[in-house]
């Protein structure tokens, strides 16, 4: 079975945009992430920024977090409105009940990338914008199949069109650890939830001992 290139799929929809701008609704999951896409994605789209991320662990790191995205679009002085939907880890417990002990990438994980673009495409259209779409797929570490695919089924179900995306290509994971050094980024060691945030204190916890031997 072939696997899909979101890339191209992009591409093509770049391609036919013609002379219109049209409206886009960017879910982003943090600041470093988003960088290269702005950058990219700001030639071709009025961009909203839609900042609901429900899994970071801690209010402090939420507002953190924050903070730095408004900073980053203040500093690229990008005409870009950022929404921050609040901090509701509640929503984001209930979602991964009994999913605790998934490791990192798993089913725990599509389950909170639904959460995410389930939310973006209901904004997107109760906000009436032509395209809706999520900076997670620049990260090496997601699944890019997983987020187009779910993104297409949210998009269907709320009758907005989803903008295909893998960010990663085109060396756009290396332009955002450029443009992260550039404007200073704070930059996490986890993805956001507590239970990454684990994963990642064991992994450098094993590491230091390794170090040690």
């Amino acid at each position: 079975m072939n696997k899909i290139n979101y890339q191209k799929q992009l591409d093509k929809v770049i391609e036919n945009l013609g002379e219109t701008k049209p409206t886009l609704l960017l879910h982003s999951c943090c600041a470093p992430c988003s960088s290269y896409v702005l950058e990219y994605l700001s030639q071709y789209f009025d961009i909203t920024i839609d900042y609901y991320n429900p899994n970071i662990d801690s209010k402090e790191e939420y507002e953190k977090r924050v903070h730095e995205q408004q900073r980053l679009v203040n500093e690229m002085n990008l005409p870009i409105k950022v929404i921050d939907a609040g901090y509701d880890p509640q929503t984001f417990f209930d979602m991964a009940k009994g999913y605790e002990q998934e490791p990192e990438g798993g089913k725990r994980c599509y389950r909170c990338y639904k959460l995410r673009l389930d939310q973006a495409a209901k904004l997107a259209k109760e906000g009436g914008y032509d395209y809706f779409t999520t900076t997670l797929t620049i990260s090496p570490l997601k699944n890019a199949a997983w987020l187009n695919e779910l993104g297409q089924k949210a998009g269907e179900l709320e009758g907005v069109e989803f903008l295909p995306s893998d960010f990663k290509k085109k060396g756009g994971y290396q332009r955002s650890i450029q443009l992260s050094k550039e404007y200073n980024l704070y930059r996490q060691n986890f993805c956001g939830c507590i239970f990454s945030k684990r994963e990642s204190e064991e992994r450098m916890h094993k590491e230091k001992n390794i170090e040690k031997m």
